[in-house]
């Protein structure tokens, strides 16, 4: 025979589940209802805004915001960035992009030169910039990145596996989706150039441990793979030793 007082405890606990079942599902009516309010930031269904601190819902809203041509070019024209829109273009077969944007500027960054970029490639940009590198730099070097160098975007192209062979697969350059970056100046003015000051091997701990330049690569490094589907850098494979490959679409991967 169960014991009264289980008995009870099981009792209070059901009712709890209950009333805890009753107040979900009468927020999750009331929400799509419209009559309880939800700060945009914490509403799935609200556009993404790239001047907000991320959160656990941004993954969502940036995945279906870049899904939408529209909603990606609506996100952007509030995120800071300075860009136009290009034509589309498909050269060749497997080359070519569609809603690519010009970009000639960041939030608080110069790039090197104006870039083509597709949407979706520019909008993780946007993120990155303002929420991971420049937290980054400021974190370990007590500056902001004022300029961002880059060594191309938009190429067709396929896979450079630096061994000479070929892949038959077409770069995510082939798109537009994808940027290498090669190095940052500061607002002091000093210049950080990942062939020259990146550490050597990418993973050295006591290089990590006394040097700040080192840790703001790799915290650059580690906030790109947070904004961007594809990230790879000098730990990945020696032709990318002197860049950040930084790529929207494909398959997931921090190297």
């Amino acid at each position: 025979m169960t014991d009264p007082a289980v008995r009870s405890a099981r009792g209070v606990g059901r009712l709890f589940g209950a009333a805890l079942f009753s107040l979900a599902c009468g927020l999750i009516v009331g929400y799509l209802g419209g009559w309880v309010p939800v700060p945009p930031r914490w509403d799935p269904l609200a556009a993404l805004d790239v001047t907000e601190t991320p959160n656990m819902l941004t993954p969502f809203k940036m995945r279906r915001t870049r899904a939408d041509p529209d909603q990606c070019l609506a996100a952007l024209r509030v995120s800071g960035l300075r860009f136009s829109a290009v034509p589309d273009r498909a050269p060749v077969q497997g080359c070519g992009f569609t809603n690519a944007v010009r970009l000639e500027a960041g939030h608080r960054v110069q790039l090197s030169r104006a870039t083509v970029l597709s949407c979706r490639a520019a909008l993780s940009f946007a993120l990155w910039e303002r929420h991971d590198l420049q937290d980054a730099a400021r974190a370990e070097l007590g500056q902001e990145v004022r300029r961002i160098d880059h060594l191309g975007s938009y190429a067709c192209r396929d896979v450079n596996t630096g061994d000479g062979r070929g892949t038959g697969r077409r770069s995510r350059h082939a798109t537009a989706d994808a940027l290498d970056v090669s190095g940052f100046t500061l607002s002091n003015g000093r210049r950080i150039q990942l062939l020259r000051d990146a550490p050597q091997p990418w993973e050295d701990a006591q290089a990590l441990q006394r040097d700040p330049v080192a840790r703001f690569l790799h915290a650059a490094h580690a906030g790109a793979c947070r904004r961007f589907d594809g990230t790879l850098g000098p730990g990945y494979n020696r032709v990318h030793r002197d860049h950040f490959h930084l790529e929207a679409g494909g398959w997931p991967i921090c190297r």
